[in-house]
């Protein structure tokens, strides 16, 4: 099956593979050598050449379980977050930081529109409660593409301190994390690193350790100064998917090979392939080519194709779209053109995807 939606993703037969490693034991020296080399090659992959200014901190968990923890840690007592808003994601922090009945502010948009970096700096000038401001960078809800570099700029000069979702954007878009001072990105193995769901992680700036240290411990499972301990020592606090770090090891190692630069151009021009075939068809992208990520886009339906009868008559051919989500559930589709996919593969798509849009 052939997976088009912002992952799980389709892996290479090696990533597979390497979930037959022997059993090993958690707590025993092959575990720490397997984490110590998964730290070492996401450093290596995701801030070159200012490694030793960041800690990778490895979690269990959906790439939701890392914002959570990422959110969480970074708010000392009495001050509060400010969340960009322009998707589900980004309510989604809004929900998180909520629920745990902590400060939160929000800068609210369209699904479509970037947010504002100047009102940003209004907004972090007139509330000096604000300790932190956390953003979506690819808000797949639309396939939308947030400022990141002026977001963070404009944070870094203000004195806060920068949460970063950038779940489904590592090593599927350009950012130099490093440069821009940001403090905190959360990062996913089953998207664009092209391993399996289970395993994520945390970028963090080592001067922003210490600090998280004093903060409350809001979690027992998600406060990730307890992992950063852990795993300066070479273990990790809870039991964690032992097979799944296997897998994640050896996506990481493809990624370093193709190159991160190379990926993010692969996925580009296969994004290009996808998007002038549908304009020929006459489907309409939902939102401009300048908002557009490298790895998904959303169209609006055909006329007179509902999305499940578009969805289900494609799964017959083996592939796999995704459905809107929120007010646009039944108003458009989307196809994401990340993970180990040949051109081959999209080509087939766009040729079933045409077939299912004529008339039964």
């Amino acid at each position: 099956m052939v997976l088009l939606n912002p992952g799980p993703v389709n892996v290479s037969e090696r990533v597979r593979q390497a979930l037959l490693h022997p059993d090993i034991c958690h707590r025993e020296s092959e575990f720490t050598a397997l984490l110590h080399r998964i730290q070492s090659k996401l450093l290596k992959a995701f801030v070159p050449g200012a490694e030793s200014e960041y800690v990778a901190v490895v979690m269990t968990g959906s790439g939701t379980a890392t914002v959570e923890a990422a959110l969480m840690s970074s708010l000392p007592h009495g001050r509060r977050m400010l969340i960009l808003n322009n998707g589900v994601y980004g309510e989604r922090m809004s929900q998180i930081i909520g629920l745990h009945r902590l400060g939160v502010s929000e800068l609210k948009y369209e699904w479509t529109a970037r947010p504002d970096p100047d009102k940003l700096l209004l907004a972090l000038r007139q509330h000096q409660e604000v300790h932190a401001v956390a953003m979506v960078h690819h808000e797949t809800t639309t396939g939308l593409l947030n400022p990141v570099q002026e977001v963070a700029e404009i944070v870094d000069n203000q004195n806060r301190v920068f949460v970063l979702d950038a779940v489904s954007a590592l090593a599927g878009e350009t950012i130099d994390i490093a440069r821009s001072h940001i403090y905190m990105v959360v990062g996913t193995a089953g998207k664009c690193i092209q391993g399996f769901p289970g395993v994520s992680f945390v970028l963090v700036r080592k001067g922003f350790v210490e600090k998280m240290r004093a903060y409350p411990k809001r979690s027992w499972y998600l406060h990730l100064p307890h992992y950063i301990d852990n795993e300066g020592r070479g273990t990790i606090p809870f039991t964690p998917a032992v097979q799944v770090y296997y897998a994640f090891d050896e996506a990481l190692s493809e990624l370093l090979e193709e190159g991160v630069a190379n990926r993010i151009q692969r996925y580009k021009q296969m994004a290009a392939v996808i998007r002038d075939r549908m304009a020929k068809l006459g489907v309409k992208a939902v939102l401009p080519p300048d908002r557009q990520s490298n790895t998904i886009t959303a169209y609006y339906l055909p006329e007179g194709v509902s999305y499940q009868s578009l969805h289900d008559r494609l799964k017959t051919q083996g592939y796999v779209i995704y459905a809107g989500q929120g007010n646009l559930e039944n108003k458009i589709f989307r196809v994401a053109n990340m993970g180990a996919l040949t051109a081959a593969q999209f080509a087939g798509f766009l040729d079933a995807f045409e077939q299912a849009c004529k008339p039964v």
